[in-house]
Order: C-alpha cells, then structure tokens, then sequence
C-alpha cells in the first residue's frame, strides 16, 4: 500500500495514467468543522496490470497533506481527455476539486448514476454494488475515521484502496451494460449535471430558499432573506459551518421577533451564546433592519387551488411511471420525483421528466395522460397502456 507524498512521485503516477483508459478516484475528507470539504485523502487505482511498479503500482494513495506535495500533476491528469476517471457518487468529490482547483475530471463516469440507469435501485451504494458485482465484501470498521489525522493505520489504508480497487470491476460492468442497451447518452444527461457549476455554487441572496418555514409573510421573508445572506456569507468567509453562526430554528425565531438591540438578542431562546455579542450579534442586528426597511419583498409561491381531477391524474402518473420504469429496469426516481408527477398534474411542461431520455422513457406517455389521449389497464400483475378512441 503505497502512499504519495512527493509531487514527483504524483507525477510519475499521473503520467503513466494518461496512457490508461481510466483511472478509479475516490476521497475521504471532513466537513464538521468547516463549510468547505478538507481534503484528507486521494485514492487512485488504474486497471490491473497497466503501468509500471516504478509508477507506484496500479493502486496508490495520495496525501494532499503532506508538506510540499502539489497536486497539480493530479488536476493535469484530470484535464487529460483519453483516460475516464471513474468515481462512485461523485457529488462531493467534485464539489472539492471545483472549489480548489476551479475544474471538474473530464471525461466522467458515475458508477451511482449508472447503477440506476441499469437498473439496481435508487441512490444505490458503493457497497451494494461491490456485493452484487465485484462479488466481494468490504471491511467497514474504518468508516468513521478522522482521515486528517496521522499516521494512517494499514487498517484505514485498505479500507481506502477498497473504494477505488472494486471499483474498477464496477465500472467495467456497468459501462459494458450501458453499450449494450444503448443508454450512454442517458449517462451523459445525468453526467451534465454534476459538471454544471452552478450545482457546486450556493449564492448568499439564495440561501433563504433552503429553509422551510411555515410563516408566508412577506416581511418575515425579507428578514429571514437578509439573516440567511448573512450566515452564508459569514459562514463562507471563515470556513465554519453554518451552524457555528446561528442554525435555522433560531433564524426562524429571530425573524419572528425582529430584535432591535444586543438585549434583545438576549432573550433568545435558541440563539448560540456566540451569536449574542461581537459580530455576528451586529451581523443579525443589521440583517433584521435590512430585511425591515426593504421594500423589496418576497412572495411565497401561492399554492395552486386544486383542480378537478388532479390528485386522482397525479396517483396514474404515479402507476404510470412505476409500470415505464419497471420495463425500462431504470430507478422510478431517476425519471421523474414524486413534486415533478404533482406538476405535470398541474400542467407545469418545462420539467427535467419531459425532456431528453426520460421523454422517451415515460414523459410522452405521461402528458398523453394528461391530455385523455391514453389510459391505463391492469391485466394481471401488469399495467398497460390503452390509447383512447
């Protein structure tokens, strides 16, 4: 079990991974104690027997805390367009290299999105699929480790390496399977979503749409808009949690009440002792006024009055996509969400579940649906669908 330290060691690795078709990525990293992900640990595996013993082996793994280790060698390889890098459930990976290094691993292969356009379920995990096709089991007593922490145990190291090893059988597999049933292009919808930047980036003056009040006054809005702008950028600006600002009861309570002075805040029920005095005690003192003053208010999305039929139109989409899903062998969630079937029912068109592959797969069908041009019949265990006349 090799560990690189040196970014000449990373290099040597990187360039005889561009002579590979892909190579199998994994991190560990920690999150509890700052907004942004630490990067704690890099594994890397190409397929067997594919470079040199003088390269590091086929497997390595790559300390991004070692002093003086640059992993730029690393982002090059990324940017390398011959070789696949493979990754399984990559939300978070890619988030790290997106804020560190501004890039995104090109070209990419999602073993989880690929999992459930063939067919194995929803979110399926990485064990699950080391289970069911690697037919092998993984060690899990190194699964909450503090990977900041050194030295590594050998035990923490092949639990490492086992992340990115399976992997390869995985991902050989599953890209077989997608070749087979002519589904790479639905992988490449899915895969443009996690290369979207935009899905990495959480925009202070947005930050307020994440929290769920049952409160729809436009004025609580407004301060609940400015409190939560300020928490995220505060937050943001010295890599702490959000929490370790104020967490979403207590901006909730402090919107309610519109505390005006330091002795207000003292009287709050859930506000941390921190958040009582200093700055982020002005920070929410200035965000209540704002969100006071503001004559720009926000409007909760009015809920529709209810339709005739569209409850009863949103349980046949319900069958519907179950009965298109299940001949596809594609995860139901995968097409479309239980809020997207509720606003096809409404009559919302301009949804991920009409467009692309899962048009075809279930969208045409379902505005048919919609429109009284099709029903549906149950024979059997089976649901049909029936044009009507």
């Amino acid at each position: 079990m090799i560990t690189i330290t040196r970014t000449e060691d990373l290099a040597l690795f990187c360039e005889n991974a561009k002579a590979a078709p892909y190579v199998t990525v994994d991190t560990e990293f920690l999150r509890e104690r700052t907004y942004w992900s630490k990067l704690c640990l890099i594994q890397l595996a190409l397929p067997p027997a594919s470079t040199p013993k003088a390269a590091g082996g086929e497997a390595v793994l790559v300390d991004p805390l070692a002093e003086g280790l640059s992993l730029e060698p690393l982002y090059d390889l990324f940017r390398h367009q011959g070789t696949v890098k493979v990754f399984h459930a990559a939300r978070q990976d890619l988030e790290i290299f997106f804020h560190d290094a501004a890039l995104f691993p090109q070209p990419l292969f999602d073993t989880q999105v690929a999992a459930m356009v063939c067919g194995f379920g929803e979110q399926v995990g990485y064990e699950t699929l080391v289970r069911k096709i690697a037919r092998a089991n993984l060690d899990k007593s190194s699964r909450f480790t503090d990977w900041s922490r050194r030295p590594l145990s050998d035990a923490q190291k092949a639990y490492a390496l086992a992340d990115v090893t399976h992997l390869r059988v995985i991902y050989e597999f599953l890209s077989a399977e997608l070749r087979k049933n002519d589904r790479e292009s639905w992988l490449a919808e899915e895969i443009a979503v996690l290369e979207d930047p935009e899905t990495y980036i959480t925009r202070p003056e947005e930050a307020w749409l994440k929290v769920r009040t049952r409160t729809n006054s436009p004025r609580f809005l407004a301060i609940l808009r400015e409190l939560a702008r300020f928490r995220e950028a505060y937050a943001q600006e010295r890599d702490i949690p959000r929490s370790r600002v104020f967490k979403d009861d207590a901006m909730i309570e402090v919107a309610s009440t519109k505390p005006a002075t330091e002795a207000d805040l003292g009287r709050s029920r859930l506000l941390l002792r921190e958040a009582r005095k200093g700055d982020i005690a002005n920070g929410i003192l200035a965000a209540v006024k704002a969100g006071v003053d503001s004559k720009d208010l926000p409007q909760a999305k009015a809920e529709e009055p209810g339709k005739p039929g569209n409850a009863a139109l949103s349980d046949l989409l319900r069958v519907l996509l179950k009965a298109k899903a299940d001949a596809a062998g594609v995860a139901p969630k995968l097409i479309a969400s239980a809020a997207e079937l509720d606003a096809i029912a409404q009559g919302e068109r301009d949804l991920p579940a009409l467009r692309g592959w899962r048009a075809e797969v279930f969208g045409q069908d379902a505005l048919r649906l919609a429109a009284g041009e099709i029903a549906l019949s149950a024979k059997g265990g089976s649901v049909r669908v029936v044009p009507v006349p």
